[in-house]
């Protein structure tokens, strides 16, 4: 599923009322953004950081995301030329 800036950054926003971590649980990054949710994201600077860095996860998410189904359609396409 394609991501988008836009909705990482939205994401970030709670953390003005506590609620950190979000939008790394958009990004699939499940084990620290458990960890943000629980430390108010390492105590405000790890979410203050992750607001310069969200451009480079939404990238580097929907490059790995491309990878991905790329090499899915490369096995789905070698199994069917195995069963012909």
């Amino acid at each position: 599923m394609h991501k988008s800036s836009g909705t990482a950054f939205i994401l970030w926003l709670p953390c003005l009322l506590g609620v950190c971590g979000l939008h790394r649980f958009y990004m699939g990054k499940y084990v620290t953004g458990t960890l943000w949710l629980l430390t108010f994201g390492l105590i405000g600077i790890g979410q203050f950081i992750d607001l310069f860095l969200i451009n480079g996860m939404v990238r580097s998410a929907n490059e790995d995301d491309a990878l991905s189904r790329a090499y899915n359609a490369v096995l789905r396409n070698a199994a069917s030329r195995q069963q012909a």
